[in-house]
């Protein structure tokens, strides 16, 4: 048989890009016949030559010389070639998903040489490779080869280099006496069998990229699968395909055709505690299969009782680190949050910023680690309960009060952006080796949003392990979010857990904010009568201690809930007593307390008076922060429309509501919409005015704010009645009176009763 019309037919097979098995269907041909033909172990009909080239798109004229001789010569090859082997283990049962996976590993046999698979222990790297392996047989007819390295097998030795280039020599029919003893010398003469071949070649299990170098091929057309745990990154021109966990639909699959069929009982808990792994399902559905009175309920309780067995594949993975990567490795499993930065797991460990990202990097090679993005880590919660019970010993207020101060430093960063006038004596003992650039507001709260949940876990931990200063200090920098975002209740809450930290601490000051921050965020949910209290109990403690800027706030606010009683007068003095007491040079507590009288002047109708007392502390505000400028436009529009002059009002609303969207405060920005849609009736634009009402409401809404939704659906409600939409008028009005009443808001339940009454 002519060789050279092997070689010409393998080149038709590869211009078409597609399978054995599509070519045979195609050209009407066996697989069997068709790999013969490819090798050299047969001559094909000239019809089928023919076929090969019509569907490669090539003239088979210029083939036919060379088909009549390769016709005239030997059509088998000598009984002297070794036999064909396939050693590849029995393809797994219900093989599920991974279809993407599936297609990029088929579709590199027919371009690359090297695939390497990694993953976690247990997520399906070898079922994944061996089920490839099974469809791509009839494309490598010169041999299935399969090894398994042990690289993380509990309880034996990873095969060596040597010895797996001894058991692959043999393999491919190489005589004992043949094999050198040597290293270098065994890789050459792999290379070199593997080079006349087509074979196929399956390096199992594989501990890292030095035990699997002196395994692949050369030149040739065979293919090399690799699995491992850890990337194979410093390999050149390997092809990665990394496995993740199973989506729910294709665990839930796997799961029921594993264990036989479906059963009663909530499938999706099962899955929960089997963490989608696919060995963990594997692992739990056959618990199952073989009990055919259990449902999946009676399987979760015993779920419960136990750890799942699959212990001993991740405590291979943890004896390939080494010392250091093994206690970050421990304290990423008490991480309290869904995921962490390389800045977090610095000061997690306590140590440098780049020691912590290398070792991170490390985690995330061997899989032990997951990155979802750049510069984010995670944990899968099979690994994390590993990792919890690998530091089971271990104390873990030490590390937790490191990640405590560190959220603690990122937040009191972004409060220098943020002019906060009450006092925050915020302690942090340990102060983090490194922190992100917080410098402009925007990357600031940038940095919030982002780590805001894993703050919140890391401040609900400090509570529950009595780490005080972080619990308190965590819980009072809330306050930063809160006013921004909405959530005023969960404000409320995070105070009152760690009311008993801020006791404890024994420090007068500290304890005076804290009272007074609960205080303003009972207030600001509308319960006035549980207010008062705190925000006396706080000024008390504050004047003991001489702290006037938080004695006179505490006044403003304590005026505020007056505001909202109706009691106008009662606020004004409260507040000129504020005023008194500050210096000139508290510039920030003098805006506060100024706007807060103007506002109170606005009620009490005196719109010329509370326009001079503010204008007085505009200027500076300008030169604190945006949001202290939007506080005095706020109160400036309010009395220009009491003045009759509904234009400026609006304008004046209008530069607040551009100030909040500025700072990203959706929560002032809704305040100022209410006044701009005010404005906006007096001026006889009465849809522009819905309009604005509407949107205030979608902000509120979407920030969880019941109090001030009452207060924003009240003028809604009138501005709709104004425009002559009595129906819409009432549906607002009622909403009113039923959030009002479902949340406590008594002093708001008449407006809302009287309002109905009158568009009903």
């Amino acid at each position: 048989m002519s060789e050279e019309l092997a070689w010409r037919l393998r080149q038709l097979r590869d211009l078409t890009g597609r399978s054995l098995r599509e070519l045979a269907r195609d050209v009407h041909v066996s697989s069997s016949s068709l790999s013969r033909y490819f090798v050299g172990q047969a001559v094909p009909p000239w019809p089928t030559v023919v076929a090969l080239c019509k569907t490669a798109g090539r003239d088979p004229r210029p083939l036919r010389e060379v088909w009549e001789q390769a016709k005239e010569g030997p059509q088998t090859i000598t009984a002297a070639t070794a036999p064909v082997r396939n050693d590849l283990p029995h393809d797994i049962t219900a093989f599920t998903g991974r279809r993407a996976e599936l297609d990029a590993l088929l579709g590199a046999a027919r371009s690359t040489s090297v695939v390497a698979i990694d993953g976690m222990g247990g997520v399906g790297k070898s079922a994944l490779a061996v089920h490839a392996a099974h469809l791509l047989t009839a494309d490598f007819p010169g041999g299935q080869l399969y090894l398994d390295l042990h690289g993380f097998t509990p309880g034996r030795e990873r095969v060596e280099p040597a010895e797996a280039l001894r058991v692959l020599l043999t393999a491919l029919g190489v005589p004992p006496g043949r094999i050198p003893d040597g290293v270098a010398e065994r890789a050459a003469l792999w290379r070199s069998e593997l080079a006349t071949r087509r074979a196929i070649v399956l390096l199992d299990n594989a501990a890292d990229a030095d035990h699997v170098r002196d395994l692949l091929p050369g030149a040739g057309q065979s293919f090399v699968v690799i699995t491992s745990r850890r990337r194979m990154v410093e390999l050149d021109g390997v092809q990665p395909i990394s496995l993740d966990v199973l989506s729910s639909q294709e665990a839930a699959q796997l799961f029921v055709e594993s264990a036989g069929g479906a059963r009663p009982g909530d499938v999706g808990e099962v899955l929960r505690r089997c963490g989608n792994l696919p060995l963990a399902i594997r692992v739990a559905a056959a618990r199952l299969r073989h009990r055919p009175a259990w449902t999946f309920d009676t399987l979760v309780e015993r779920l419960r009782e136990g750890e799942l067995a699959v212990s001993d594949v991740f405590e291979m993975s943890l004896r390939q680190l080494d010392p250091a990567q093994r206690r970050m490795f421990g304290l990423l499993g008490l991480v309290p949050g869904e995921d962490i930065d390389g800045y977090g797991a610095a000061a997690l460990a306590g140590i440098p910023l780049g020691n912590a990202r290398s070792l991170l990097e490390d985690l995330v090679d061997v899989h032990l680690v997951q990155e979802p993005a750049a510069g984010r880590y995670r944990m899968h919660d099979l690994l994390r309960q590993a990792a919890r019970a690998d530091d089971a010993a271990a104390d873990p207020v030490p590390a937790i009060t490191r990640l405590g101060d560190y959220y603690l430093s990122g937040m009191l960063a972004v409060k220098k952006l943020v002019e906060i006038v009450i006092s925050m004596p915020v302690t942090v003992s340990q102060p983090p080796s490194a922190l992100p650039d917080l410098a402009d507001h925007d990357t600031a709260v940038d940095w919030m949003d982002t780590e805001w949940a894993n703050l919140t876990a890391t401040f609900e931990l400090a509570v529950e392990l009595r780490i005080d200063a972080p619990a308190v200090g965590l819980g009072q920098l809330a306050l930063i979010a809160h006013a921004r975002r909405g959530g005023t209740s969960q404000l409320r809450r995070g105070l009152e857990v760690s009311m008993p930290a801020a006791e404890r601490l024994g420090e007068p000051r500290v304890l005076a904010t804290h009272r007074y921050l609960l205080g303003a965020a009972l207030m600001r949910i509308g319960r006035l009568e549980e207010a008062m209290p705190e925000l006396e109990a706080a000024r008390v403690l504050m004047a003991a201690e001489g702290d006037i800027v938080g004695e006179a706030i505490t006044l403003e606010q304590l005026a505020e809930i007056r505001l909202y009683a109706d009691d106008a007068a009662g606020a004004a003095e409260l507040l000129r007593e504020a005023t008194a007491l500050l210096p000139a040079a508290e510039a920030a507590a003098r805006v506060r307390v100024r706007t807060g009288l103007g506002q109170a002047l606005v009620q009490l109708e005196e719109y010329g008076e509370a326009r001079e007392v503010v204008s007085e502390v505009i200027k500076a505000a300008r030169g604190l922060d945006r949001q202290k400028e939007r506080m005095c436009l706020d109160v400036l529009g309010r009395a220009a429309l009491g003045l009759g002059d509904a234009q400026t009002a609006l304008d004046l609303s209008e530069q607040a509501v551009a100030l909040s969207r500025a700072t990203r405060h959706p929560i002032f920005e809704a305040t100022s919409l209410t006044d701009a849609a005010v404005g906006l009736r007096r001026l006889g634009r009465a849809e522009e005015a819905t309009a604005r009402h509407a949107e205030v409401m979608w902000i509120l809404e979407r920030a969880g704010e019941p109090h001030r939704m009452v207060r924003g659906l009240l003028p809604y409600a009138q501005a709709c009645l104004a425009a002559g939409d009595r129906d819409a008028a009432a549906g607002h009005f009622k909403a009113a009176l039923q959030i009002a009443t479902t949340h406590g808001l008594t002093y708001l339940v008449p407006a809302a009763r009287t309002g109905l009454a009158r568009a009903s």
